[in-house]
């Protein structure tokens, strides 16, 4: 019997969501940063094995959040749920007890796949507390299963994976066997650019930038990648940081970027960056689904 199905990666800010679809799959398709909200579109990784498919779908954090876009990250998230054959539920056990987390389980009890919880960061918690917390989980919620994990340093994710594979209906391979994830090169090169945003620049910077790759072009003849892009952010003070001093911050952003993207596209990549102000972007309708938001 094969069986398939989609696995929604749900969890509060920060959780480790992505670090744990990238040791799922063992290559990194979706971006990492230690800052929140990192993840803000849709990303399905595939992991297929000799008697399965796993669409793994890594969410937006679900927070309580009062802005425009973080209300449409959320809903992308929420809308995810509902279309899972199985649901993880990454709960970051090295963090304080969190409203979020309230929202998340009142959330989940309203659906109907099956649920494996998954506590991760297990190896920064003291052994003594980890029993009372499976215990105490477990009388608050229906769990199919409850799996001890690091993400980071890739352990239980057998035991995970195990889990996973039995709740899947039978079904047929949606993907072919070597295929990763089914994001095109043009959004996983803007999501990269993303990513060296948050790494590179500090406090609201990140959260007021939307990445858009105007050009993407294969030159062929010179195994050569052009990619044109731009770094629009919300505000002109903004936009003197992003660029930094005589462009040393958009130099460094860049750099990384395309060195990223050459390891993806295992070509040349000839990246230009422009960066453009878009005032107030995050909070008006029109531009949040202009940026795919």
């Amino acid at each position: 019997m094969f069986r398939s199905g989609f696995i929604a990666i749900v969890g509060r800010p920060n959780a480790g969501k992505s670090t744990l679809l990238n040791a799922l799959l063992g290559e990194k398709i979706a971006i990492v940063s230690p800052k929140p909200q990192t993840t803000r579109t849709i990303i399905r990784g595939i992991k297929t094995s000799v008697d399965s498919q796993m669409i793994f779908v890594d969410t937006p954090g679900i927070h309580k959040g009062t802005s425009l876009l973080n209300a449409s990250l959320v809903a992308g998230a929420r809308a995810a749920l509902k279309d899972a054959d199985a649901i993880v539920y990454l709960f970051d056990v090295a963090s304080k007890p969190h409203e979020d987390d309230e929202i998340i389980m009142e959330t989940l009890k309203k659906l109907r796949s099956p649920i494996v919880l998954a506590l991760n960061k297990v190896d920064k918690l003291e052994k003594k507390l980890l029993l009372p917390m499976i215990d105490g989980f477990s009388k608050r919620m229906n769990l199919a299963a409850i799996v001890p994990v690091s993400a980071l340093k890739r352990t239980g994710l057998d035991a995970l994976v195990h889990a996973l594979s039995g709740l899947l209906p039978e079904g047929p391979r949606y993907f072919p066997d070597d295929q990763l994830t089914d994001s095109t090169e043009r959004s996983i090169a803007s999501a990269i650019i993303m990513e060296k945003v948050f790494l590179n620049t500090s406090k609201e910077i990140p959260y007021s930038v939307a990445v858009t790759i105007d050009k993407f072009e294969e030159k062929k003849s010179k195994g050569v990648v052009a990619i044109t892009a731009t770094i629009n952010v919300e505000r002109d003070s903004q936009k003197g940081i992003v660029i930094g001093k005589g462009g040393s911050m958009l130099k460094r952003i860049g750099t990384s970027a395309r060195l990223d993207m050459e390891r993806m596209l295992a070509k040349k990549v000839f990246l230009e960056l422009f960066v453009s102000v878009r005032k107030d972007w995050t909070k008006k309708p029109g531009a949040l689904k202009e940026f795919g938001y």
